[in-house]
């Protein structure tokens, strides 16, 4: 991305297979000189997600590299639908319900980001002594909660509360999400699939972060998931922003 570079980027990635399921069908993006990070989480219950999850981030990792980041988000918006029009055909080809899966996308470039997300996995920010889930959930449970006004105890009671609402393949139709932030030294991101946060706790995210080492962090998160039972497969990646001149530092943008 051609804007002249403010911010060192470092960044580390896990996945694991957890401690249930028999095969792993998360994939993880982590490009930090192209400044693009991704998790994408098979849907669980479908034939082929693993193959979903993969022909998503195989995409996004053949984009070119150094456009401008409006032009690389709209480049990926692009990518990311003709790879949902793909999983549809090659569901209809397999003969099976759906081919699917979730994605979040982080871009990053001079002091701004842009986060593109459908389903329920999630980016968080650590900024500032505190974590902000920068996403919101694809899911039943979040739409209860917003058209119905209930409370999250009371929508997690309702049958199907974590029915997927959005993903890649799921329809002929897919909307994304996009939100964009400023990055200010020492903003940490999480990416992270629903194997990490419905194991661990806001709470323990923000102390794996906060000591500033994504490998560390990383390592951390999932050993943290596994710790929590492990139900699902657990895929995190860890992304630091640091001021090449931390002299220079600027000051932080409320959210």
């Amino acid at each position: 991305m051609g804007e002249e570079t403010q911010l060192r980027w470092t960044s580390a990635a896990r996945t694991d297979t957890g401690l249930v399921r028999s095969n792993n069908e998360d994939m993880v993006l982590n490009r930090p000189e192209r400044r693009m990070w991704a998790v994408a989480d098979g849907m669980g219950g479908h034939a082929y997600g693993e193959v979903a999850s993969r022909m998503t981030v195989e995409a996004l990792d053949a984009l070119p590299a150094g456009e401008p980041l409006q032009q690389a988000a709209a480049q990926a918006r692009v990518c990311l639908l003709a790879v949902n029009d793909t999983l549809v055909a090659e569901a209809i080809t397999r003969n099976v319900p759906v081919i699917g899966t979730t994605l979040v996308l982080l871009l990053a470039s001079g002091r701004s980001a842009i986060c593109i997300w459908a389903g329920d996995s999630r980016i968080y920010l650590c900024r500032g002594g505190s974590l902000h889930q920068l996403t919101r959930d694809h899911n039943q449970l979040e739409e209860l909660q917003i058209k119905n006004h209930l409370s999250r105890e009371e929508a997690q009671a309702w049958p199907g509360a974590n029915m997927i609402t959005r993903a890649l393949g799921a329809a002929t139709g897919l909307e994304l999400d996009e939100i964009q932030v400023q990055v200010c030294h020492g903003d940490i991101f999480l990416l992270c699939s629903d194997g990490l946060s419905n194991m661990v706790s806001a709470e323990a995210m923000f102390g794996a972060l906060t000591g500033g080492d994504c490998a560390q962090a990383a390592d951390t998160l999932v050993e943290l998931a596994l710790a929590g039972g492990g139900r699902d497969n657990v895929s995190v990646v860890v992304v630091r922003a640091d001021d090449v001149e931390p002299d220079q530092t600027v000051m932080n943008p409320s959210l």
